[in-house]
Parts: structure tokens; C-alpha cells; sequence
């Protein structure tokens, strides 16, 4: 096969890890080769050449997005999504990199079994680079250390009910166990953090209203989950990671961890810090999730923790369903916020709506291009090939323009199904092009995404 020929990309708004400027990026064969200086690459050996010359003006360019909160729910409830419409939505909205959950799909990833499964049924529909999450559950500490050698980055546990059979939530013994292991094999954990006694303490009022709903997942499920979690960590030794941090009460805690030595990370979402439970509207349950969306307050809280360096990721935790399992009103659906599925919709809409959000509140791209790109590549190890414009990385890039504007139209995204939140809103922030190792990801020339394992060099793990 013969050598590719190089090109470049060139913006007079480069987000690089030091800060944005303007610079010519060479990419040659997938990887970035050179970053130079702006104007600099137009020497005749480069001008001619397959790859050629793309100049994007006053148009940013970023390094493609990191989302380590997907699911996809493929194979078994791929009427809810799948790796074909998720992942063309994740490049439609400057994400080049997925890591799928273990949790919706039938068989879960629980298993090799499960994971083989998930990896046939995955190949060749991957419009971007995509890797795996195993599961911890209740009785499957013996299939950590295969799961483990097979490259999942981690193990998912919830440590209350996860909403689906074949995915069990861990209860004491079994958290002390699956940490055990993790810990022994050098894995990392990651957990949904609610403490179902408290959950059944919390008034259960079904209906309409969002504030009954509100009512029923307190922030001290969160609270009470988190300081057991630290506490099983602080024993064990294990490395954790926080899921969907929505109650900035538990930032205490993390911080007393750290300081006591404790190796935990976490990690909130864009509903978590764009949406308000103050919005939300009677029976629209497009906004239900687990914890959930709380109040303006909270949410300022939990800017101020973003930041101070307080989350080492901004990932989308999609998880969407059919229509009717929302039970929406548009669909026929009773609206009760009780008995809808629930998950947010927004893979395609996560860097648009954290930017129009972190831009009022006087953030800059290299603020979100840490939050959603570096921070996440770091929490799974792949800062290697991914999460910045560096010279050897993978050229995974997007074109974004800061100042475009679009009203959301839930029919017109590309996951499966035209469930959003975001339905109607108008965002800042357009992608114009994704670059996945160089090449453009448009529907023409068909899915090449790659599937990942996770690194096995230990010091991309402190």
C-alpha cells in the first residue's frame, strides 16, 4: 500500500494543550506530525499533494472530543440506539471516541462472552474510534480478570438499582468484593453512586410534576452512596471513578478523600450543568434521569467545582430509549415522571450546549476542550493517541465554529430516536467538520472506526 500524502489543517484558532493559537497542523498518515506556525506550510512539496491544504479561517480548531459515558444498548434493545446511529451522532457532534457501557444491551458486558458479542455485532458500524466498559455485579468477581485481560477500561457497578434485570446492583459484601478484585488487577472502577435505603425512604409520589420526581432521588442518596463508596475504597486500595456527579453536596467528600489519599476521580454531565429542575416542565419527561437534573443553585455549584478542577470529565451519559418508554405526551404517554425510562438524549449536543453555557459564564474553548476532551482521555488512559492536538497523537479534530447558532430539532439529529431535552432550544457553537485520524467522517465514505482496548502501560494509570 502505498504512503498516504500529508496535509493541513489550518486555523488561526488551534486549541492546543498550552493554549489556543493560531498554527498549521501536518497530519500524515492518521497522526499529527507537525504543529507549526500559521501560514508556515505552504512550501510547494505540500501544496500539490493528495492530502492538500484545508484553511479554516477564524473557525476553531479542537481536538475531537473523549465521551466515556455512552450507551449504545447493542445488541438486544438496539431499538433504543446502536453503534451505527450513536456513534454517527458522536461525529456529528465533534466526538471521536466513545467508551460504551456495559449496560443496556442483552448480554450485557459482564462476561467475555458478553463482550465478544458486543465487538462482533459493533464491527463495521463505528463511525468513530469506540472501546468497552465491563460489569461488576453481584457474583462475577471471576470474570474481572478475563474481562480485564480482553481491554475493557474498567468496571461499572451501581450501587443501586439499575433499572434492568440483567444488570443487578452491588449490595455491601459485593462492592467490598468486585473492589477487591479491581484492586488486585490493577482495574478501574466506576460507579452509579445512590444508596437504595435512602432512595426508599424518599417519598415515591407518581405523577406529572417534576418536583415529586425530584422529591424522590435526594441529594443525600448521592451523599450516603459516595461516603460508602470512599470507604470501601479507602480499604481496599482500589482506583474509583464517579459517575454522573448531579449534587454538588458530595464534593466534600471528595476532597477530604483526596487529601486522605484515596484515588478517585469524577466526572458530571452537560444536563447536569446547562438544564434546571426550575425549567422543567409538567410531564415532560425527556428530562428525567438517575440522579437527576437539580436546581439552579446546585447547578452554579457545580461550575464553580469544574472550575476549580474538581471533575476530570464532562461526558454525556447518554442514554435514550424509544419514545414510548419516556412516556411522553407528544407520543400518547401519561407524562408520569415515576414510570419513564429514565436517561437523557445528547450525545450529538454536548459541546454545544456546554459551550453556550461555559461562554456566558466567561470560560474559553481550552476550558472545554480540557473538560470533554483531555480530562476524559486521561481518566482512560488514552493520552497516548487521543485528547489533544499534539504531535503524535491520532488526528482526531473538529472544525467548530464558536459563534454559530442552531435551534435544535429532535428529528433532524442522528440518533435513533427524537427524544431530547434540548428539543427547541437554540445553541451556540456549530461542528462543521470531524477529522477521525485525518480523514473527514461524512456518510459518503462510510463508517472506519476502529475498536480500542485499554492501555497496558501502567503509568497511564496513576
Amino acid at each position: 500500500m502505498p504512503v498516504s500524502q500529508p496535509a493541513v489543517i489550518r486555523s488561526r484558532r488551534v486549541v492546543l494543550p498550552d493554549g489556543e493559537r493560531p498554527a498549521d497542523v501536518l497530519i500524515r498518515e492518521g497522526r499529527i506530525e507537525q504543529i507549526a506556525a500559521h501560514g508556515s506550510l505552504l512550501a510547494g512539496s505540500l501544496r500539490d499533494t493528495e492530502g492538500g491544504l484545508t484553511d479554516l479561517g477564524d473557525t476553531a480548531l479542537l481536538p475531537g472530543l473523549v465521551d466515556t459515558h455512552v450507551h449504545v444498548n447493542e445488541p438486544g434493545r438496539t431499538e433504543w440506539e446502536g453503534f451505527a446511529t450513536a456513534t454517527r451522532a458522536a461525529a456529528a457532534g465533534g466526538v471521536t471516541t466513545i467508551i460504551d457501557m456495559p449496560l443496556n444491551s442483552v448480554p450485557p458486558t459482564t462476561t467475555v462472552d458478553g463482550l465478544a458479542a458486543k465487538r462482533k455485532i459493533a464491527d463495521g458500524q463505528a463511525w468513530v474510534d469506540l472501546g468497552f466498559w465491563g460489569g461488576a455485579i453481584p457474583g462475577n468477581v471471576a470474570d474481572l480478570e478475563p474481562l480485564h485481560r480482553e481491554g475493557v477500561f474498567g468496571f461499572k457497578s451501581f450501587l443501586a438499582p439499575s433499572g434492568v434485570d440483567e444488570f443487578p446492583h452491588v449490595g455491601p459484601a459485593d462492592l467490598e468484593a468486585a473492589l477487591a478484585e479491581q484492586a488486585r488487577i490493577g482495574a478501574l472502577a466506576i460507579i452509579h453512586a445512590e444508596d437504595p435505603a435512602v432512595l426508599d425512604a424518599a417519598p415515591q409520589q407518581p405523577g406529572v410534576h417534576y418536583r415529586d420526581f425530584l422529591a424522590s432521588r435526594p441529594a443525600d442518596a448521592e451523599t450516603a452512596a459516595v461516603a460508602r463508596l470512599l470507604d470501601t475504597a479507602r480499604r481496599t486500595g482500589a482506583r474509583v471513578h464517579i459517575l454522573h456527579v448531579s449534587s454538588a453536596a458530595v464534593l466534600p467528600l471528595l476532597r477530604r478523600a483526596r487529601e486522605d489519599g484515596v484515588r478517585v476521580t469524577a466526572e458530571t454531565c452537560p444536563h447536569y450543568l446547562t438544564l434546571a429542575a426550575e425549567e422543567v416542565a409538567d410531564g415532560d419527561t425527556a428530562f428525567k434521569c438517575c440522579p437527576p437534573i437539580r436546581d439552579e443553585s446546585n447547578r452554579d455549584a457545580l461550575w464553580a467545582a469544574l472550575a476549580n478542577g474538581e471533575f476530570i470529565a464532562v461526558v454525556s451519559d447518554h442514554s435514550p430509549s424509544t419514545p414510548d418508554l419516556k412516556l411522553l405526551p407528544a407520543y400518547g404517554g401519561s407524562g408520569d415522571f415515576a414510570a419513564a425510562w429514565g436517561g437523557i438524549a445528547s450525545l450529538q449536543l454536548g459541546l454545544p450546549a456546554v459551550w453556550t453555557e461555559a461562554r456566558r459564564r466567561g470560560h474559553t474553548l481550552a476550558d472545554v476542550v480540557r473538560w470533554m476532551s483531555a480530562g476524559p482521555a486521561e481518566l482512560v488512559g488514552l493520552t497516548g493517541t487521543k485528547g489533544a492536538i499534539a504531535v503524535g497523537r491520532d488526528a482526531d479534530l473538529v472544525a467548530f465554529d464558536p459563534d454559530g447558532e442552531f435551534a435544535v430539532r429532535a428529528a433532524e439529529l442522528h440518533h435513533r430516536n427524537p427524544v431530547t431535552p434540548y428539543a427547541g432550544r437554540t445553541l451556540t457553537g456549530a461542528v462543521r467538520t470531524t477529522w477521525l485520524r485525518g480523514r473527514v467522517v461524512d456518510t459518503a465514505a462510510g463508517p472506519f472506526g476502529r475498536q480500542l482496548t485499554r492501555p497496558t502501560r501502567p503509568e497511564e494509570f496513576q
